[in-house]
């Protein structure tokens, strides 16, 4: 008994270390910023924000139609620039850059990526009343939370989840993942109050985000709201790759 008791210490101890490391590096397990961005400084805005210079890369368009497009963790938002400008010729487009992507300044974080979301949307506002919003992967919770606070046109969420917070407790089950987390990205929590007609595109293989949890956020939108479709043939990362990825949300926004 008496040697079991120095072992077990050693395990606490181990666990306990885990648990801190967890908690000290969680953002650099969350964010995985990417160099690049427009090369044309004419295709780029710089928005000033508490703390952060974001940078966005645009296409001017007049008129009250607008695009906002919040990516993933892992995303250069730049790339979806030409494809953009292809399947909404009627649309000025933004894509932002979080903080410490491209050449923004600042760390991101939830709350900063809200807030950050929230001043784009209004700036873009002024010029541009319609605002359809789409949210990819970990922009999708970004998206929910601007939609449910600000006034949408349309919603487009890709690979969405319900809760960051449950994903994160399913890939580290050993670990209180929900007192550890700063970030969560509740979308569940937010998609009650939002009324805008919602798309929700799902990969029909994807490897990072459950159906299951796909199939929480849908269900928790009013009756009416949100629509499902299952992209064929896809995985998380290549469900962009697909001809029904942007006719679909082609179709989403111009009401079809």
């Amino acid at each position: 008994m008496k040697s079991a008791i120095p072992f077990l210490s050693i395990v606490l101890v181990l666990y306990l270390g885990a648990c801190i490391a967890l908690y000290v590096f969680q953002r650099s397990m969350i964010y995985f910023p990417q160099p690049g961005g427009a090369a044309d400084p004419a295709a780029r805005m710089v928005l000033q924000v508490p703390g952060a210079d974001l940078h966005v890369t645009v296409r001017p368009h007049p008129g009250p139609k607008a695009i906002l497009y919040f990516g993933g963790n892992a995303e250069d938002v730049a790339a979806n620039l030409p494809s953009f400008i292809r399947a909404f010729p009627e649309h000025a487009i933004y894509l932002m850059h979080y903080r410490g992507y491209g050449a923004s300044t600042g760390k991101p974080t939830e709350a900063f990526l809200h807030a950050d979301a929230r001043a784009l949307f209004d700036k873009v506002q002024r010029d541009h009343p319609e605002i359809a919003v789409i949210g990819r992967s970990l922009g999708s919770g970004v998206a929910v939370r601007l939609a449910s606070e600000r006034l949408v046109a349309k919603l487009v969420l890709v690979t969405p989840y319900d809760s960051f917070a449950a994903i994160a407790a399913k890939h580290y089950p050993m670990f209180p993942v929900r007192w550890l987390l700063a970030d969560k990205f509740e979308s569940i929590a937010h998609a009650p109050s939002i009324k805008t007609p919602t798309l929700i595109l799902q990969a029909e293989r994807d490897e990072v985000i459950p159906g299951a949890s796909t199939a929480r956020l849908n269900a928790a939108f009013a009756s009416g709201v949100a629509s499902l479709v299952v992209v064929p043939g896809t995985s998380h990362n290549t469900i962009g790759e697909s001809p029904r990825y942007l006719e679909a949300i082609r179709k989403a926004i111009a009401g079809q």
